[in-house]
């Protein structure tokens, strides 16, 4: 128990400042998006994992359409939280999603102060934390129902314990194992925990010992999610892990330099550009004063960005796939920029130089606060007047046993409750051979009997000719924002 005072030891003088940070900035994004078209997720997917959470909630067993076990979710542990707010209050689901998320970006900020302190002092003031509770990246992904920061949270729990000197190796075990049911790539987390474990001074026999207890930790979750997938899918990896890689294949066909360049820049939209230099500064420092547990962090980053740009590169919805990693990026920036600042002689120039970086860095920081807080309320006025509504009508014009075609399953799967296919191949493996085929998904959709098919028009160019339009949402946000209305087509 000593052990866990002490890690979980704050500054309780200024630290209220940060949670006051947090739901001020949460107020104004939700705040925003009230104001133009009511509150909601903005994105479709997180509409996902509600429904597997109402599901599971409401009838006990794990579906995305009941009656059809499936394992459609990317997060299971994330839908399984979700799932005690419908158990709490079986209305919409918003206020528990959003605290859960306000508590992950408080643990993040905690996480991240308390590194920032132990490699350059404590000081009076939690400024990173502060930074990374108002970051406009993170608060989006906070309030956008996805499982995003909470796998950024076990991230920086396992660097934050990692960085102790006495390691629990049985607990990041248990971490890499949480983080691979909120996500499958939070598997990565295996390189960092060997890197420290493997340049560990201590001697091999106590090593060894080490590393099985970081190995029972880590089966204690892992096997359980292998089965569990196994059982559902016939994959121990989730129909997500196969179904997003087939989709955005034609992605890979661009340049590898422009798809790296593009996964880097993500967290330099913002004040981020400010960190670039620290970050760089601080993974040469970590290397050379052998602190692995921070050297493993900027290997971490780098990694994932990598992993995204030879594997999945897409970089839609502010790039949230790389948000869980944004903050391990912010962090190591901080750090780095406070120990570069530090090595310049006291001077005018000195002060100059940090009185400029201060500046620079929380304008620009306020700055995309305000701009991300519009995107987050256009992206939520989109979803709520393209998938939501149309999944409101279908709930209205469509009898029950129809079976409905689509490609954001999201809403439609959440409020309309009617038997669907997913075009996606989430929740539908069956399609994931045909997914980028408009000829043979044509063929496949007749074979099912499908009766109607929703879709964004310019999506399935070949799939929706002929066919008559019966629905759509004529709303204003999606053309405004440079696409399109959703639609509703009769397919047979």
């Amino acid at each position: 128990m000593k052990f866990f005072r002490r890690s979980f030891a704050l500054s309780t003088k200024t630290w209220w400042m940060v949670p006051v940070m947090g739901i001020g900035v949460c107020a104004l994004f939700l705040g925003l998006s009230a104001s133009m078209a009511g509150i909601g997720f903005p994105l479709d997917d997180a509409w996902i994992h509600q429904t597997y959470a109402r599901n599971l909630a409401v009838t006990g067993e794990w579906a995305f359409i009941p009656g059809q076990p499936s394992a459609g979710s990317t997060a299971p542990l994330w839908s399984f939280l979700l799932a005690a707010g419908y158990w709490i209050n079986a209305g919409m689901p918003y206020g528990f999603t959003f605290v859960l998320g306000w508590l992950c970006l408080m643990v993040i900020a905690w996480a991240g102060q308390n590194l920032v302190w132990d490699w350059t002092g404590r000081g009076t003031v939690p400024w990173v934390g502060l930074f990374l509770a108002g970051e406009w990246h993170l608060v989006w992904a906070a309030l956008s129902g996805m499982e995003t920061l909470a796998l950024g949270c076990v991230v920086l729990l396992s660097f934050y314990f990692l960085s102790k000197e006495n390691i629990r190796w049985l607990m990041i075990g248990v971490l890499v194992g949480l983080a691979l049911w909120i996500r499958p790539d939070g598997v990565t987390l295996l390189g960092p925990a060997f890197l420290v474990l493997g340049l560990s001074p201590q001697k091999l026999w106590t090593r060894m010992l080490r590393f099985f207890q970081f190995l029972a930790g880590f089966l204690i979750l892992t096997l359980p999610y292998l089965y569990f997938n196994r059982q559902l899918s016939g994959s121990i990896w989730p129909n997500t892990f196969y179904a997003k890689q087939a989709e955005y294949a034609a992605l890979l066909e661009q340049s590898i330099w422009v798809r790296v360049g593009q996964q880097f820049s993500l967290p330099l939209i913002g004040a981020g550009v400010f960190l670039l230099v620290g970050f760089c500064y601080c993974c040469i420092q970590a290397f050379r004063y052998r602190r692995w547990a921070l050297a493993g962090m900027g290997l971490w980053f780098t990694g994932m960005a990598l992993l995204y740009a030879l594997r999945l590169p897409v970089t839609y919805q502010h790039g949230r796939y790389l948000m869980p990693a944004m903050p391990v990026f912010f962090i190591l920036g901080w750090m780095g920029s406070i120990d570069l600042i530090r090595t310049i002689p006291l001077s005018r120039w000195r002060f100059i130089l940090l009185r400029s970086w201060q500046l620079g860095t929380g304008l620009t920081w306020a700055g995309f606060l305000v701009l991300g807080a519009r995107a987050y309320a256009t992206d939520v006025a989109i979803v709520q007047t393209e998938m939501v509504a149309t999944a409101k009508w279908i709930e209205q014009n469509t009898q029950p046993g129809d079976l409905i075609a689509a490609h954001d399953i999201g809403a439609i799967g959440y409020f309309s409750h009617r038997r669907l296919i997913d075009l996606a191949g989430l929740v539908s493996p069956e399609i994931i051979p045909v997914l980028r085929n408009e000829e043979a998904l044509a063929r496949t959709l007749d074979r099912m009997n499908v009766e109607w098919l929703v879709t964004f028009p310019g999506w399935y160019v070949e799939l929706t000719k002929g066919k008559e339009v019966v629905f759509t949402t004529g709303g204003v946000y999606a053309p405004a924002a440079g696409g399109e209305n959703m639609a509703v087509y009769r397919w047979k």
